[in-house]
């Protein structure tokens, strides 16, 4: 469906999804008495009284005008991020259990207009903050860096008694029976954690949308994609609900849904952060032999992104997990006091439309300004990342998924019905061909990291998150962007730069002719015979930042040296606290 204007679209109630066919099947008797569970665990108190109307777009402003909230609660969820508020906990200015329950009561406000929630367990949470300051009176020490900060979780990460149904009917009923070794690591340096967050079906979608639990809708224009499929992250921290956020990524499903809220989001290396213990479905061991996904943070700030890379990676989780390679956060690689910065301005196979080249622009006018040396890279190995990587994402032909859908007889989602086929699984060989090839291009786009002219090794470099600005519902064009750097597995994150203007809304395309289909279907994004350019204002327009594998700490900096130089500027997008 394209909009002509944002009025054009009306939403559905979540039980919508239950009425459209004649006969009921075993899916949808699933899917109410889940979501009935999942109303159950909001206390009545944090009920909205008047939620607001389908025609508000930004709702962040519903919690300080919901009345549900204290002004302390307020102040607490409105004016820290995850790194202040250690410290406040640290110094005594704030108890685990205020800070506990300021966040569950937000992120239950955030679930009444944003439908970013799965599993709540805000009960168990508050009795573990109680825990957590009894310890530090009684000991005088806390647990860990994270003593007493909330932390969400996408579903897809185990945490026992609680289920990782990812948004599907027939892993509901089935609670983990172990924590996720992450979820492990969070709990011993003193996180809380309080929910877990909503997803696509499948989690091969762009826009987070399901049978079971409904879509997710974006807290700063509801028209607007929440992103993929770290959807509810993005929304909830977005919503402030969360001050760190957990997701994974494939294919570009945390820098999406950070950029879509306008937040900073870091997809590490995957030998970086533990991954076991995950729901994704699909078969155990199916993550070594296609892409390897990542977890890593969303957040409001990039200093909390470090706060978790750090605590993270000096828990030496390589130890309890053999696939990590060894890397306290101290010893790994940094950048000098004039790093030399690249930018890729296309990658061949989608053209950016004006907005993103114009703040990528933007943010190397800045750059160069400040002093700083940023160099263009060509990079003719960058087109052919996209159709290498799409020949992973098929390998088991997609019918482990199928054989969960079909046990219930669950539908796909209408954006999936016409992408999602069952096929057939790839043969040993063309699974070693396609193996042979990745490596091929890997060690030609290492050509990349080095200055032609001297030999200076480069830095980082920027480049678009996405070919357009944050689409509408189910109209994200293509991951060429993102799901590059999975295949290449190079450490990549999403940094906000700048709010949407109306001189943003302005420029034409050029007459060339279209790269190929995906270039044409983003064309249509500025189409104004398809598209109200309007719907872009009230979304952020981020730049991604892109260093070499295993190298998150070189990776933070590069973007600490960027995001610095954008605020000094007056260009960047770092959130109020």
């Amino acid at each position: 469906m394209y909009l002509r204007s944002p009025r054009a679209v009306t939403f559905r109630p979540f039980t919508a999804y239950f009425s459209t066919m004649a006969t009921e099947a075993p899916w949808q008797a699933i899917a109410q008495r889940k979501q009935a569970e999942r109303q159950s665990r909001i206390p009545p108190a944090w009920l909205l009284k008047t939620p607001p109307s389908t025609s508000t777009l930004d709702v962040r402003s519903v919690p300080r005008a919901s009345g549900i909230l204290t002004s302390n609660e307020l102040h607490i969820t409105e004016n820290y991020d995850a790194t202040s508020l250690a410290e406040a906990i640290r110094s005594r200015v704030h108890k685990a259990e205020e800070v506990a329950i300021a966040f569950c009561k937000r992120a239950a406000i955030a679930q009444q207009v944003c439908n970013c929630l799965t599993e709540i367990f805000f009960e168990d949470a508050i009795r573990r903050a109680k825990l957590l300051d009894k310890e530090y009176d009684s000991t005088g020490k806390t647990v860990g860096p994270l003593h007493g900060v909330p932390v969400s979780l996408k579903d897809t990460f185990d945490v026992a008694g609680y289920e990782s149904s990812i948004g599907i009917a027939s892993l509901v009923g089935k609670p983990a029976k172990k924590n996720a070794l992450l979820v492990d690591i969070l709990l011993e340096q003193g996180a809380v954690l309080y929910c877990k967050t909503n997803i696509p079906q499948t989690l091969m979608a762009l826009d987070s949308d399901n049978n079971i639990f409904g879509r997710v809708l974006n807290p700063r224009n509801r028209l607007v994609t929440a992103g993929g499929s770290s959807g509810g992250e993005g929304a909830l921290v977005a919503m402030r609900g969360s001050v760190l956020g957990i997701g994974t990524d494939v294919g570009g499903s945390i820098r999406i849904p950070a950029m879509c809220g306008g937040l900073y989001g870091i997809k590490p290396s995957a030998q970086r952060i533990p991954y076991v213990g995950q729901e994704n479905g699909t078969r155990q061991g199916a993550n070594k032999i296609g892409l390897s996904a990542s977890a890593g943070p969303i957040a409001a700030t990039l200093r909390d992104c470090e706060l978790f890379l750090k605590t993270i990676s000096d828990s030496r989780p390589w130890e309890r997990d053999p696939s990590l390679a060894y890397g306290l956060w101290s010893e790994q690689s940094s950048i000098g006091s004039k790093p030399l910065l690249g930018v890729i301005r296309q990658d061949g196979v989608i053209t950016p439309l004006p907005p993103v080249s114009k703040v990528l622009d933007e943010t190397v006018q800045a750059l160069r300004k400040s002093g700083l040396e940023v160099i263009e890279i060509d990079a003719p190995a960058f087109k052919k990342c996209q159709s290498l990587a799409n020949k992973f994402f098929g390998i088991d032909g997609g019918n482990h998924i199928f054989d969960l859908l079909e046990a219930t007889k669950e539908p796909l989602t209408a954006w999936l019905s016409t992408r999602l086929r069952r096929g057939t699984p790839i043969s040993i060989n063309r699974l070693v061909e396609i193996h042979a090839q990745k490596i091929e291009l890997e060690t030609e786009m290492l050509k990349i990291w080095k200055d032609p002219k001297t030999g200076r090794q480069i830095d980082a470099f920027i480049c678009p998150v996405a070919p357009h600005p944050v689409p509408p519902i189910d109209r994200w064009n293509g991951v060429s962007y993102t799901s590059s750097f999975v295949l290449l597995d190079y450490p990549a994150g999403t940094l906000p730069v700048r709010d949407t203007t109306e001189q943003d809304l302005r420029g034409e395309l050029s007459d060339s002719k279209p790269l190929g289909s995906w270039d044409k279907i983003n064309r249509e994004l500025w189409d104004e015979k398809t598209i109200d350019r309007r719907l872009y204002l009230n979304t952020k327009l981020s730049i991604q930042v892109v260093a070499p594998k295993l190298q998150e700490r070189r990776l933070y900096q590069a973007m600490s040296v960027i995001d610095n130089i954008l605020q000094t500027q007056s260009l960047g997008g770092r959130a109020k606290l």
